[in-house]
């Protein structure tokens, strides 16, 4: 029931791998992640990834957008790129990209996009 969107899907596809990849490693077993998409008044679509995982303090929550940051470092893989790199991906869609706490515990991830996409130059 959602309008189709004029974007990159390419780009929108690699914010959505990393935000799942980190949301299926850091959910609780037996919790699956759950993905919800609406439409929003002003024409955005939002896009939801939610875990059940242990979730990010407060204090981490913006840091954790920065390059080369892992707040775990006891887990294996990964240079604590994956965030970054999907925040600049959906910033070069006209989209935004936050995280917020899940109510009753985890971590959402919120990916507003604009229903027109994002402003392209017109050729002369």
């Amino acid at each position: 029931g959602l309008p189709s969107l004029v974007t990159d899907a390419a780009l929108l596809e690699r914010v959505l791998a990393n935000l799942l990849g980190n949301a299926i490693r850091f959910s609780s077993p037996g919790r699956p992640v759950r993905i919800s998409a609406s439409v929003l008044p002003g024409g955005i679509i939002e896009l939801r990834i939610v875990d059940r995982g242990p979730g990010v303090p407060a204090k981490q929550k913006e840091r954790m957008f920065d390059a080369f940051q892992r707040l775990d470092d006891s887990s294996p893989g990964g240079v604590g790129l994956g965030l970054a790199v999907a925040r600049g991906l959906a910033e070069t869609l006209s989209a935004t990209l936050e995280a917020e706490d899940t109510p009753g515990g985890g971590l959402t991830m919120t990916v507003t996009l604009p229903l027109a996409g994002p402003a392209r130059e017109e050729a002369p």
